[in-house]
């Protein structure tokens, strides 16, 4: 958009009272800043407007007693911050639940009449902006702090930043605003001005943004708000978190037709509408427009727009009842197999890997995806050459959905799976299915003792600091470690002359192993890499046998008597335990001083937590996703990665996805972070 050509105009402010040309200047530009960004009817062109600007400015200098904060000329201009400070959120800002088909909408619908008794519903539904939610504090009409969203609870105060954001207000134009107004909105980058700005990163060399809303979040991020003021950065309202000291709007589309009037600009394609039909026509209307936007979306959303019908529905931990994203489909796009390559793991397991031309879907650019297993390989029919279509759905790993026939290069062959580990040559098996195949060398085959090692060595296992990859594989190629007990025999200067290793990091890296040398019994059972013993199992087998020498002589009939121990954990237990070369690293392990407190057999945990299935997801305000799932093991509790109809709790953070929408259909007690000590304070079931 631009401003519109009109003839050249006399110098504004007619008066020869400073303070009075100075302020008719102001509200001028602002009005001008209105028309452009709220009203999308700008009067005057661009270069009109940027002559305004510089006559303030010049007036402002020669009368410095005159400049104001809110002053359109007092957007940027700070020093340069150490940090943002942290800002807590008076009313939380919650996260939506997704709604990825039609008969979840309808299911949305369903729930919403159901809970509050009506018919039919009026919904507000608007564009899924892909940006970054921001909260703006006003008092008296004037911005006073901006917030980023967070974890929902707490922020980063960005006031600075968002100040240089010139589609946002500094001072409210409507006599009718409240004394204290919170907005929440999405900050963005339009699709011209990130385009742009990539340009301008590579001819300096810079490193590039993979789309817009990371560059939107990396400018919004900026400790110096005059970097930030020369993104492009726009804004959109949606939300009203605090309204207090005049009565408020009675519905969503009332308080939006509000805040354009206080100066907000509001998405022009918001629009109310009535029922499930014209929720999911609203939906096909805006996707089919999606690509003639200025900026980006992902899906649209759907409010109540009866702010007396959302008090009533209310709201499930983190996320609204009221609410609703209804996601575009994934994004697909086309690209050809290069070579299909073979990948072995930490056990063994024989992974394909297509190896792709780079493509662009999804938001990144995507240059390997997973073929799982030689059973989808060969339900594929996947092979060297082919163009196949690949999908990205959100976060989620890049998969092949299926191969263009009509494209595939004449002389083409079969991808045939290995009989012999790529690495090692030793021979491949398969499980009592066939799905997966395995490697026989166990730690002779160099990726497996890789994998094995870098298992070893992180943060929930014996959390080696420092110990990294790169690190890991120059110690397994050079012959130095053969073995996880040899990371103790070698030397601080043998770590030094590795590439990228100097004497400081050598000797980090020795304090770091002195340091793992005293861990847990848990641990030490979780890093040896027993096939199918998590942390969870490894802190209940250590319960159950209070020693590694009991675990170690136990029957399958003893193992199998642990809870959550089946029959095929128990065969891998006692026949890890029966391998020679295995009982040899455990005894080099303690002979180098590996050592853990001794733990009372039997003992087990009690509260609300012990022998439940617990999911975690999104992220959490105070805890790494780490740290939950450790503080939930050692209080009995079994960690899962999916949730399923045996899930007992779901603690959920940020953007829980979904597994929140899953936990809401299966009536899962969901948690929030706060809230899991209480659980695990109460008795067991």
């Amino acid at each position: 958009m631009t401003r519109k050509k009109e003839a050249k105009q006399p110098e504004p402010g007619g008066s020869a009272d400073p303070s009075l040309k100075i302020q008719a200047l102001r509200v001028e530009i602002e009005e001008h800043n209105y028309r452009y960004h709220v009203l999308d009817d700008p009067a005057i062109s661009d270069s009109r407007y940027d002559g305004l600007v510089r006559y303030l400015e010049k007036l402002e200098a020669e009368y410095p007693e005159l400049v104001t904060s809110n002053s359109p000329t007092q957007r940027v201009g700070a020093a340069p911050l150490d940090r943002f400070e942290s800002v807590a959120h008076e009313v939380p800002m919650l996260s939506l639940n997704n709604a990825f088909s039609a008969d979840e909408v309808g299911e949305f619908d369903r729930r919403c009449r159901e809970g509050t008794g009506r018919e039919s519903l009026a919904y507000v539904a608007e564009p899924k902006i892909d940006g970054l939610a921001i909260s703006l504090l006003y008092e008296q009409g004037e911005l006073v702090r901006a917030a980023t969203r967070g974890d929902g609870r707490t922020g980063e105060d960005v006031t600075l930043n968002v100040r240089s954001i010139s589609s946002i207000p500094l001072q409210l134009r409507s006599h009718r605003v409240p004394p204290s107004l919170e907005v929440r909105g999405e900050v963005f980058m339009p699709i011209v001005g990130f385009e742009r700005l990539n340009e301008q990163q590579k001819a300096r060399d810079e490193k590039l943004y993979v789309n817009p809303r990371n560059a939107a979040a990396g400018s919004l991020r900026q400790l110096d708000s005059n970097v930030c003021a020369q993104r492009p950065l726009s804004f959109f309202c949606y939300a009203v978190g605090v309204w207090q000291g005049t009565p408020s709007p009675s519905s969503q589309m009332q308080m939006l037709s509000a805040l354009r009037e206080f100066g907000f600009p509001v998405n022009p394609l918001a629009r109310e509408v009535k029922g499930l039909k014209a929720c999911l026509d609203y939906y096909e209307d805006v996707m089919a427009s999606r690509a003639s936007l200025r900026y980006e979306i992902d899906g649209v959303v759907y409010k109540v727009s009866s702010f007396e019908d959302q008090q009533v529905l209310g709201s499930v931990s983190r996320a609204p009842r009221w609410a609703m994203a209804h996601k575009f489909p994934a994004a697909e796009e086309t690209t050809v197999v290069k070579a299909i390559e073979i990948q072995v793991g930490r056990t063994g397991a024989l992974t394909p890997v297509a190896r792709l031309d780079p493509v662009f879907v999804g938001g990144v650019t995507v240059s390997n995806a997973t073929l799982h297993n030689a059973e989808e390989i060969e339900r594929l029919d996947v092979r060297k050459g082919d163009t196949v279509v690949i999908r990205r759905a959100g976060d989620v790993i890049p998969e092949v959905v299926s191969v263009v026939l009509d494209k595939r290069p004449s002389g083409t062959r079969r991808f045939k799976f290995p009989k012999v580990c790529p690495v090692c040559g030793s021979g491949v098996t398969s499980d009592e299915g066939g799905v997966i195949q395995r490697c026989e060398g166990g730690l002779i085959c160099s990726a497996q003792l890789k994998e094995s090692i870098k298992h070893f060595s992180s943060r929930l296992a014996m959390d080696i600091e420092g110990l990294g990859a790169k690190l890991v594989e120059q110690l397994v190629d050079s012959g130095q470690v053969k073995t996880p007990a040899d990371l103790f025999a070698v030397s601080a200067g043998e770590f030094a002359g590795l590439e990228r290793m100097g004497a400081k990091s050598a000797q980090n890296l020795i304090s770091a192993l002195e340091k793992s040398r005293e861990t847990t019994l848990p641990r030490f059972l979780f890093a040896l890499g027993i096939p199918q013993v998590g942390e969870a199992t490894a802190q209940t087998l250590a319960q159950h046998f209070g020693t590694l020498e009991a675990l170690q002589e136990a029957s399958l009939t003893s193992l199998e008597a642990v809870a959550d121990v089946g029959p095929v954990v128990a065969e891998e237990i006692r026949r890890f335990f029966d391998q020679s070369h295995n009982q040899q690293v455990i005894r080099s392990l303690r002979e180098h001083g590996v050592r853990w407190p001794e733990v009372r057999a039997g003992a087990q945990p009690i509260g609300g937590f012990s022998g439940k299935t617990v999911v975690i997801t999104g992220t959490l305000p105070n805890l790494s996703r780490d740290e939950a799932r450790q503080w939930l093991i050692t209080r009995g509790a079994k960690v899962a990665g999916s949730v399923s109809s045996r899930t007992h709790f779901l603690v959920a953070g940020v953007d829980p996805g979904s597994k929140y929408d899953k936990a809401v259909q299966l009536g899962i007690r969901i948690l929030e972070e706060h809230e899991m000590q209480a659980v695990a304070d109460q008795p067991p079931d």
